[in-house]
């Protein structure tokens, strides 16, 4: 029987429960502890859809106690804090917040398209945004046998990306609007719900562009490690939707090897997938995939992504190698 231990702190977000469920299918650790981002003391949390409550122990060095790797899944304040807690001969983390991704130790990570490598003992896994990760899965299945000139690729970002609170406060515009009542506004500052946003509002917490840059980032560095192509300009654009990643993609080659072609070479679908149709399924999904009118060299593609679970499966695969 596995003996490991993963402490997820943040055990009460979305991406939280992702990881919880699929560190137990994989078998990976005998043990999962669960840990609040918020602090205080331990406290009960209903899942929804769950009947039973889940214990979330609060963010000391006693719940980091002897974990063999710690998923960091709340928010940017509560990962620093546990690496405050566990110093730098502490546990293994790994952190989906990208909140240390400014760390000198931190080594940017998404083992389902890097190439084999080593990584320092007491590095800190950042484990990329998914956004990054859905477009660097569909450049490697094109870039080693095409060469490609130019992409632009428009992001369309699901309410979740904030966690329950941005599904929240969709779910609450949309009652409000119908309601004819004022709309919520502490996420996004702005009407979402019936929209689409190229910015938050002023007063929104977090900024969207921030999100932009990041995912930008990341993708970089991905880009520069796995695949020989030029990097595509990006756009994030907030939508309306609960979950899912959806992503446009223009992309010109040098030599157009031709739609047919590319539809073999990315294993697109027969029908146009969408976000709804990929939730709780792994990788990406590609399909829609046209002939620009308007330039024989370029194609149209279409990508979707569950934006948890795709992280989350990096996330997993990262601590295969502690646990």
């Amino acid at each position: 029987m596995p003996k490991s231990k993963a402490a997820i702190v943040g055990g009460d977000t979305l991406i939280g429960r992702e990881l919880h469920e699929l560190l137990g299918d994989s078998g990976l650790a005998g043990e999962i502890r669960m840990i609040s981002a918020a602090p205080g003391t331990a406290r009960l949390v209903v899942e929804p859809g769950e009947d039973e409550a889940a214990i979330m122990a609060p963010l000391t060095v006693e719940a980091l106690l002897g974990a063999d790797a710690v998923f960091l899944a709340g928010t940017p304040e509560s990962s620093r804090k546990t690496l405050e807690l566990t110093g730098a001969h502490g546990p293994p983390l790994i952190d989906l917040t990208s909140a240390l991704e400014d760390s000198p130790r931190a080594r940017l990570r998404a083992p389902l398209v890097e190439s084999a490598q080593d990584f320092p003992i007491d590095a800190i896994h950042v484990v990329a945004h998914p956004a990054a990760i859905a477009l660097a899965l569909f450049y490697n299945r094109l870039a080693p046998r095409y060469v490609i000139s130019r992409a632009l690729v428009e992001i369309f970002e699901p309410a979740s990306a904030r966690d329950q609170r941005g599904i929240t406060e969709l779910q609450k515009q949309a009652v409000s609007l119908l309601s004819f009542k004022p709309l919520p506004k502490k996420v996004f500052d702005a009407q979402l719900s019936f929209n689409l946003l190229s910015e938050y509002g002023a007063e929104a917490p977090e900024s969207l562009s921030g999100f932009e840059q990041c995912i930008e980032r990341h993708l970089a560095t991905l880009l520069s490690k796995t695949a020989v192509a030029p990097m595509p300009s990006l756009r994030l654009i907030q939508a309306p939707v609960f979950h899912g990643y959806s992503i446009s993609i223009w992309m010109e080659f040098e030599t157009n090897p031709g739609v047919e072609v590319l539809r073999h070479e990315l294993a697109a679908d027969e029908e146009a997938p969408n976000n709804v149709g990929i939730a709780g399924q792994g990788g990406i999904a590609v399909g829609n995939v046209r002939a620009d009118r308007n330039n024989t060299r370029a194609c149209w593609f279409w990508v979707v992504a569950d934006n948890f679970r795709l992280q989350a499966e990096n996330a997993v695969a990262v601590a295969k190698e502690f646990l």
